[in-house]
Order: C-alpha cells, then sequence, then structure tokens
C-alpha cells in the first residue's frame, strides 16, 4: 500500500517508522553519521510504502516557492531491485503534477542512480558533489 500524507496527518506510529527506515539507511548501512532530522520534516509530504504493516520505502516531497524536491528516498534493503524505487517515484510525480502543477522537481541524487532517475525523466545539471562523503549530482525534471 502507498499514502502520501502531510507531516500533520501521519500518525506517531508511521513517523516512528518513517525515521528508522531513513536512519538505518541513510546512517547505519551507509556508514554517515549525519543529523538525521531536520526541520524539513515539518513542511513535507512523506509517502509511505507498506507491505503487511511493515515500512518498506519512503520519500519526502518539499514544495518551494519555484520548484519542489524529492528527497530521502529509501527502500528496505529487502525490497531493492523489486521496482519500488520506480514505483514510489511515479506516486511522487503523480502526486507533484496534481497538488503544484506546472512546478519542476529537483533531487539530490546519488551518483550511482544516476541512469535510474534519467529513465524518470531527470536531467543532470552539471553540480555534482560530494554528500557525507558520498558522490552526488543535482537533477531537474522539468513539468
Amino acid at each position: 500500500m502507498i499514502e502520501i500524507k502531510s507531516y500533520l496527518k501521519l500518525s506517531k506510529d508511521e513517523l516512528f517508522e518513517i525515521l528508522r527506515l531513513r536512519t538505518n539507511i541513510f546512517v547505519v548501512e551507509q556508514n554517515c553519521p549525519y543529523p538525521e532530522l531536520d526541520d524539513y520534516d515539518k513542511i513535507s509530504h512523506h509517502l509511505l510504502a507498506q507491505k503487511e504493516n511493515k515500512m518498506v520505502g519512503t520519500l519526502r516531497i518539499i514544495e518551494f516557492e519555484n520548484e519542489v524536491k524529492i528527497g530521502r528516498v529509501a527502500i528496505h534493503q529487502e525490497f531493492r531491485k523489486l521496482g519500488l524505487g520506480k514505483k514510489i517515484m511515479l506516486e511522487a510525480h503523480d502526486f507533484i503534477k496534481s497538488q503544484f502543477p506546472n512546478k519542476q522537481i529537483r533531487i539530490s541524487a546519488q551518483q550511482y542512480l544516476e541512469k535510474f532517475y534519467c529513465d524518470l525523466g531527470y536531467e543532470f545539471t552539471g553540480k555534482k558533489y560530494l554528500e557525507d562523503d558520498i558522490p552526488h549530482m543535482e537533477m531537474i525534471k522539468k513539468p
């Protein structure tokens, strides 16, 4: 089941499961000690992908004045390479198109996922950088 909720609509348990999944992936698995909690979660819409009451994927959508950002895309290790990443990104695109029409989408993609995001219509902006010692690249998807 996939659903998208604003921060205020999340239950305490849903928020806990989102943060657990993200921390397990970004902090523990990728060995990046960084502050996972930030104020952007409070102004985001959160996509929750659950299977049998287990959080298996998530991302957040943040509206800014001129664009929308998708970030914190996380797929549980057991559910990778099964198409879930593509599925949640397409759900996010549909949501953005309906809620924030005519706004471009910006992402900070790990470089090894460039083809995945290009296949979803994203274009490399020319900006590459290290984020928590992991090579990243800025990409946009035009409306």
